[in-house]
């Protein structure tokens, strides 16, 4: 019998893929997981890690490519960590991503009388991130901005990238030619020494209004630096609002940090969702793209099927985007979300949209809908956006004594909310449709709206 063996090749028959997008194939019964092949190729790979349960493949050529290979459009495709998906034809993609949602409800979850439809993409999928975190590091000589290489920390030097808006392409440049021209020291995350840290931008896809951040391990820029930053940034005409220092001090891998230092514009800049429309600062969490997030959110109000009398549970609501798009059809809606920074500016929103009939409460979910079930008020629908983890398993069961007419469950991870659909449909409620949307092309994520009932028992 033939031993498996580190560092040598094999060739691979790829039958099907991981939730990250690597391939998955076997070796003498041993899983192997390769990067940029996937399900129907045949390739040759070297083992470059080995242990008991599986093995991680190297991809060293495709014997047998897949109709639906494509060449990936970014020259660091195979180096850098922000997409994973760039060899496959972006169809393949979606079927991709509605068939991980319906095998995880299926054999996580034991539901499979679930209608999965197929994945809702995007008509130009490209350019479409309106949030971007450039790392800043020194290779050689030279002053490097990109993205972290995949599963490390290694920053990949990029000139541009196709997921960022184009905005944010070029005010990283601007910022990168600053930082070189002045001679301004780069921080380490090894020492804990240096002062720029990070470029980071966010873009109103609907209003064009900019933000931008410098991140920095001090208080201040040297030498005059900080109003030639503003100099620069406005005389490139790219309709930039409001320009900030972020002050990070600290040795972590947490990109902001807590206090921010306005040099230039306005607080915060705006941006649209349907009709409502949203403030965001240095500190929001806003969706990152906000076409399919309009796509997710209508559909999420769809399946809540409002009348207009209903009291309506928003759990994990962030900043209320989702609570204001349900207040339309509403009678009360009740927004948690444990940020208390995100809950003030879920209520300022509520505000500058004129939505009377939503209110926001800071604390875990798990907690406050308790008191509020002991204070009489019982949602008619509840709607749940949690973090990748899930729910914790006392909400769940709360949710189920309080007996909801409905519960909509919007989801960025299939194995959670497998494990929670599973849970919920054991004390009498059923799925009984499942959209996938992609928010995230040419990744492996996928997010997913699911309609739930009671059936009672």
């Amino acid at each position: 019998m033939s031993i498996i063996e580190k560092n040598r090749n094999y060739i691979i028959d790829i039958t099907g893929m991981t939730h990250e997008g690597q391939g998955v194939g076997r070796i003498e019964g041993l899983a192997v997981f390769t990067d940029g092949v996937f399900e129907g190729e045949q390739a040759e790979i070297r083992i470059i890690k080995l242990n008991k349960t599986y093995a991680v493949g190297k991809l060293i050529s495709v014997l047998r490519p897949s109709p639906a290979r494509v060449k990936p459009f970014c020259g660091q495709y195979k180096r850098c960590g922000g997409c994973s998906l760039q060899h496959m034809d972006y169809g393949a993609q979606l079927a991709f991503k509605a068939k991980l949602v319906k095998d995880d409800l299926e054999r996580l979850g034991g539901l499979k009388d679930v209608l999965v439809h197929d994945t809702i993409g995007m008509n130009n999928p490209f350019n479409y991130r309106n949030k971007a975190q450039y790392p800043v590091a020194v290779s050689g000589a030279s002053i490097i901005t990109g993205f972290y290489a995949a599963r490390s920390h290694e920053v990949i030097d990029s000139e541009e990238c196709g997921i960022q808006d184009v905005l944010s392409n070029q005010v990283r440049n601007i910022v990168r030619q600053l930082i070189i021209d002045k001679g301004i020291s780069v921080y380490d995350e090894t020492t804990g020494k240096g002062l720029i840290r990070h470029i980071v931008t966010r873009v109103g896809f609907h209003t064009g209004e900019v933000m931008i951040v410098l991140v920095i391990n001090g208080r201040s820029l040297p030498d005059g630096a900080a109003e030639e930053l503003v100099r620069r940034l406005i005389g490139a005409a790219l309709g930039i609002k409001s320009i900030y220092l972020n002050i990070n001090k600290e040795k972590t891998n947490v990109i902001l940090g807590p206090e921010n230092i306005l040099l230039y514009g306005s607080e915060t800049i705006y941006d649209t969702i349907g009709k409502y429309k949203f403030m965001i600062s240095p500190h929001s969490f806003f969706q990152v793209n906000p076409v399919q997030t309009e796509v997710l959110y209508s559909k999420a109000l769809e399946y809540a099927g409002l009348t207009g009398s209903e009291t309506v549970f928003d759990l994990y609501c962030g900043i209320g985007t989702i609570s204001l798009f349900l207040s339309e059809k509403a009678g009360k809606v009740y927004g948690v979300e444990v940020v208390e920074a995100a809950v003030k500016d879920a209520s300022r929103n509520a505000s500058l949209n004129g939505v009377e009939n939503a209110e926001f409460l800071a604390g875990e979910a798990e907690k406050v809908v308790p008191e509020l079930y002991s204070k009489g008020v019982r949602a008619d629908v509840v709607v749940l956006d949690p973090p990748r983890k899930g729910c914790e398993e006392s909400l769940l069961l709360l949710l189920a004594e309080m007996q909801p007419q409905r519960i909509v469950y919007v989801s960025c991870n299939p194995a959670t909310l497998a494990r929670d659909l599973k849970y919920l449909d054991s004390r009498g409620y059923r799925a009984t449709e499942a959209q996938p949307v992609d928010m995230f092309p040419w990744t492996g994520h996928v997010e997913c709206v699911i309609m739930m009932s009671r059936v009672g028992k």
